[in-house]
């Protein structure tokens, strides 16, 4: 059997859940997920549990949030003058968003508050802060 080591391009399926089993996500009824092995492609923590795994095998890995898409960052929620919304949104929490960074580069975010003076943004990935349970079968190694 085939092992998966750094390098070498892999052929997953999985289920993504949270601890309490909320399914976020699967490659269940799609193709499978194929990546390079420890090329830094996909989380840390799925590239870490998928390697030394044989063909035809299956893991469930519990993956800290450090290792998936990092802690909460209080400092990716901000504040905007609620003047400095253009005129054809209407801002509503839970409404996401595309802004601009610094960069100019799009950003995600998601209206976490909104009130007379201002509108409240969150620009942290939806799963910061949450730690992962993933069901893995590697596939293929090729």
């Amino acid at each position: 059997m085939a092992v998966a080591t750094k390098g070498k391009t892999v052929r997953v399926h999985y289920t993504g859940k949270l601890k309490d089993g909320t399914v976020f996500d699967s490659s269940e009824n799609r193709e499978p997920l194929e990546f390079v092995v420890g090329e830094g492609n996909i989380i840390k923590g799925f590239d870490e549990a998928v390697q030394g795994m044989e063909t035809g095998t299956n893991k469930n890995v519990v993956i800290p949030s450090e290792d998936a898409y990092g802690a909460k960052r209080e400092d990716m929620v901000v504040d905007i003058p609620i003047d400095q919304v253009p005129a054809d949104i209407n801002p509503k929490v839970g409404m996401d968003l595309s802004i601009q960074n610094q960069e100019g580069q799009p950003m995600q975010v998601k209206v976490v508050g909104v009130d007379a003076e201002k509108i409240t943004l969150d620009a942290n990935h939806v799963l910061a802060g949450e730690d992962l349970v993933f069901d893995i079968q590697l596939l293929e190694v090729i």
